[in-house]
């Protein structure tokens, strides 16, 4: 079907965008290996996945013209840079983790949340899938719930299979990586977080409508 194909062309697209999340997948791979990468990456798509419900059920409206997104910009920048100081002054002072340790249910969890909560809490998500959604309705003519299931579907489902990818490729990585890379993996990665969330700090005024 052509709606296959669109959501997998918007899906290679997003995939290829650089943002924290991106950064957050390949780290959580690199330093607990594999299945803790993909926990991260089942966070952001059930995100994303409430994020366009959001958006078809028009609840965006509500969002919008209460000013919830300003709030929302304040909360995800301060969230970014508290992932991102943790990594600088913390958890770079660690050493690679053990394999065996990713095995801990509880651990996962955690990946799972801190995925969810890094995706969730950043308004350019919801403008993103706002802007998805026009473009289906507008450029693409669907009308029915059947199309935009399909479309939406496929997209959000290649987003996670490059992101499961991704943290395949990272956990590929494990075995060149030594405790002076992770340490400044964990710095820079916790920079780029950083930076993310003062720029959505700097950006937040803008998020407010009238």
């Amino acid at each position: 079907m052509i709606q296959v194909l669109h959501g997998i062309e918007f899906g290679v697209v997003l995939a290829f965008l650089v943002g924290p999340v991106f950064f957050t997948v390949v780290q959580t791979s690199v330093e607990r290996g594999f299945l803790s990468g993909v926990m991260v990456a089942l966070g952001v798509s059930l995100s994303d996945m409430l994020y366009v419900a959001i958006c078809y059920l028009g609840l965006v409206n509500m969002i919008v013209h209460t000013g919830y997104r300003i709030y929302m910009a304040y909360a995800g920048g301060v969230i970014l840079i508290a992932f991102g100081m943790r990594h600088v002054l913390f958890k770079s002072r660690q050493g690679v983790i053990a394999r065996g340790s990713e095995g801990v249910p509880a651990r996962k969890f955690r990946c799972f949340v801190k995925g969810f909560v890094l995706n969730g809490l950043s308004p350019s998500v919801l403008i993103f899938w706002l802007g998805t959604l026009s473009y289906a309705t507008l450029n693409l003519g669907y009308t029915t719930d059947q199309e935009y299931l399909i479309f939406f579907a496929s997209l959000l489902a290649t987003v996670l299979g490059t992101d499961i990818a991704k943290a395949w490729l990272a956990d590929r990585l494990r075995a060149l990586i030594t405790p002076r890379f992770l340490r400044w993996t964990h710095i820079i990665v916790g920079l780029f977080l950083s930076a993310f969330g003062l720029h959505l700090l700097w950006s937040a005024p803008s998020f407010k409508l009238g």
